[in-house]
């Protein structure tokens, strides 16, 4: 089996810890098991159910390892005995002997692959769903210090490189092993003084190659490197913010003498890469005309080539050359369980994440009923702690929102609006306290009884690449076409969506560029009502909108809210004036709850923030003095 046909399979990663006897463990590779280590009994436990595909497959690769060997025997028979003989018979035996190996092998390889990938495959598919599965279940927080296309990588790229590890790497090591020892064999069986003159030939020529090869990969790297220096330097000045920039700051000059720079040390490194390159193909061809020279030598001296026939020869030269790449192969052994034990790691750290909002134990959870929720939200001794930070971003939180109560938050930026709204829809789960719904707490409440009983539009929309009708049904799979198009009134979208060519089978586009920010919301807002929840939280809902659209929303709102429970965040004072309840928060804290009259009248932190509204820009003026008017 060649060594190294088998060794560049897989993810980017993979390929990156497979690249060759010339290789060293990937510093990153290391790094990543030093901070995440990985035990064998875990890494073999993903294979324990396969086991019977495994030896299926090592059978397979020993068989086929044994047929490769059989062909110079019978190259030895054909030219020491069938040919001086013309034995015709004799000859077509073994003609047909070496052609039937050759096919057999062929299929022994075909179905070793098809066993070895199938396996791959589900050990594969299971890795990738429980990981998806998992990372489901992580908090906001995780996906907010988390960068989105790490998330993306190990999910995607580093369980793919780890297909590589299954079906080539693994198969790879065990052909190898087998195909050296069985060369081995072969060879002292058919010349023990052949066979130790290759045991002293071979190693040396082996160093030298490998040598070569590393300082090929090092030449290559640093091209590499360069290279991307240089699309970084192309992609920052010719776009159109660089080319503004450079523009505006006279410095075209500057980044031409910079790429100039940078293109006269790739200069260098190409020339370098290719002869090293190059030397590395010379040292290969070099090896393989010196090791059969030796054999022809020792062969033809009268002193050591007593006994050693033409046939004896020809096939010992056939055993010599399909060692060598084997032997290569398992000097990079180390280099691959590296990179492979760093895939492992790598998805075994995102699998070991804590679950911080868990589901709850079949025999605690309870259970409502969204067509008899009431919708009466209750905050009890709450406070709240995000990770590594040093102190409450809520503290002792107390409220209670009753039944079909329309309840306004308002406070400063990072009072602790959004934080509160997070532990409502339970995103998050309280440091300490516990917040209820209907009695229950939210933590012994299955995540899909809560979310059919509590919709949330945040100022945050997201729209996924899909036609409008889709994104709308993507909240309630049965809703029928009447209802997404009265879902729409009531958001006042549908107007402009029947207005569009297409209509609700119109392409939202990549995170809905295609529609305006306000469009968006109302969209958001429309596959939210088309739950029709009994608690229905607004964080900061309307935003992105005009006033005119705003305040053709708030009569939707106040018409679909009836008999909800309705729990907004707002920035804009107006919005919440004829809130059934106002509460203030300042600091994590609530400091003031009353309607809009009544804390107005107390002249306390409301009516600071409705008076500092008469110093802020013309926008929130409005909203002030209309709060105030009111």
């Amino acid at each position: 089996m060649d060594g190294f046909s088998n060794l560049s399979h897989g993810g980017d990663r993979g390929d990156r810890g497979s690249r060759g006897a010339g290789a060293r463990p990937d510093p990153k590779d290391r790094a990543q098991l030093a901070a995440h280590p990985v035990s064998a009994r875990r890494v073999l436990a993903l294979f324990r159910a396969h086991r019977w595909s495994i030896a299926t497959v090592l059978a397979l690769i020993v068989t086929s390892s044994a047929l490769g060997l059989v062909s110079p025997f019978l190259v030895r028979e054909i030219v020491d005995v069938a040919i001086p003989d013309q034995d015709v018979r004799l000859l077509l035996m073994l003609v047909g002997a070496m052609v039937g190996v050759a096919v057999v092998s062929a299929v022994l390889g075909v179905v070793q692959t098809w066993i070895s990938t199938a396996m791959g495959q589900r050990i594969m598919h299971r890795l990738r769903t429980d990981l998806f599965t998992h990372l489901q279940r992580q908090p906001l927080s995780f996906f907010t210090r988390t960068r989105s296309g790490e998330v993306q990588s190990r999910l995607t790229h580093d369980v793919s490189g780890l297909q590589g590890v299954v079906t080539s790497t693994a198969t790879s090591l065990a052909g190898n092993v087998a195909t050296v020892i069985g060369t081995l064999v072969a060879m002292l069986a058919l010349s023990p003084t052949l066979a130790l003159l290759s045991l002293v030939v071979i190693p040396p020529a082996v160093l030298v190659t490998r040598s070569v090869a590393r300082l090929r990969r090092d030449a290559t790297d640093k091209r590499q490197k360069a290279l991307a220096g240089l699309h970084a330097q192309v992609e920052e000045s010719l776009s159109v913010s660089g080319a503004r920039l450079s523009k505006t700051l006279g410095a075209s000059q500057q980044l031409a003498d910079r790429f100039t720079g940078s293109s006269a040390g790739l200069l260098d490194l190409e020339v370098a890469a290719q002869i090293a390159g190059r030397w590395r193909t010379a040292t290969m061809g070099i090896v393989f005309a010196i090791v059969p020279a030796a054999l022809y030598l020792v062969a033809g001296l009268p002193v050591t080539g007593a006994g050693i026939s033409i046939g004896t020869l020809v096939a010992f030269t056939a055993l010599q050359a399909g060692i060598f790449r084997p032997v290569m192969g398992l000097l990079s052994v180390g280099v691959q369980v590296t990179a492979s034990m760093a895939l492992f790691s790598r998805i075994f750290e995102y699998l070991d994440l804590p679950v911080e909002v868990a589901e709850p134990e079949p025999e605690r959870a309870r259970h409502l009923d969204p067509a008899t929720a009431r919708g009466e939200l209750r905050l009890e001794g709450v406070s709240y702690r995000y990770p590594d930070a040093d102190r409450d971003a809520l503290s002792e939180v107390d409220l209670e929102i009753p039944a079909g109560a329309t309840v306004a938050l308002v406070g400063s930026t990072g009072s602790g609006k959004s934080t509160l709204a997070s532990l409502l829809t339970r995103l998050d789960d309280p440091t300490r306290g516990r917040v209820t719904l209907d009695g229950i707490d939210l933590r012994e409440l299955p995540s899909a009884e809560r979310a059919a009983v509590i919709g949330v539009v945040s100022q945050e929309t997201y729209l996924l690449h899909a036609t409008i009708r889709e994104n709308l049904r993507f909240a309630n799979p049965d809703a029928t076409d009447a209802q997404i198009e009265q879902a729409a009134r009531d958001a006042q979208i549908h107007d402009l969506v029947a207005s569009l060519p297409d209509g609700y089978d119109t392409m939202v586009g990549a995170r809905g560029h295609r529609f305006s920010g306000g469009e968006q919301q109302r969209l958001a807002l429309a596959r939210t009502l088309l739950r029709d929840p009994r608690v229905l939280v607004l964080d900061e809902a309307t935003s992105a909108l005009d006033t005119r659209t705003e305040a053709a929303i708030q009569q939707a709102l106040e018409r679909v809210g009836e008999g909800r429970t309705v729990v907004t965040i707002a920035h804009r004072l107006s919005t919440v004036r004829h809130a059934d309840l106002i509460v203030v928060m300042d600091q994590g804290r609530v400091v003031e709850q009353g309607s809009h009259a009544e804390l107005l009248a107390r002249g306390g932190r409301y009516a600071e923030l409705v008076a500092a509204g008469d110093r802020a820009p013309v926008d929130v003026q409005a909203d002030a003095r209309v709060a105030l008017a009111a």
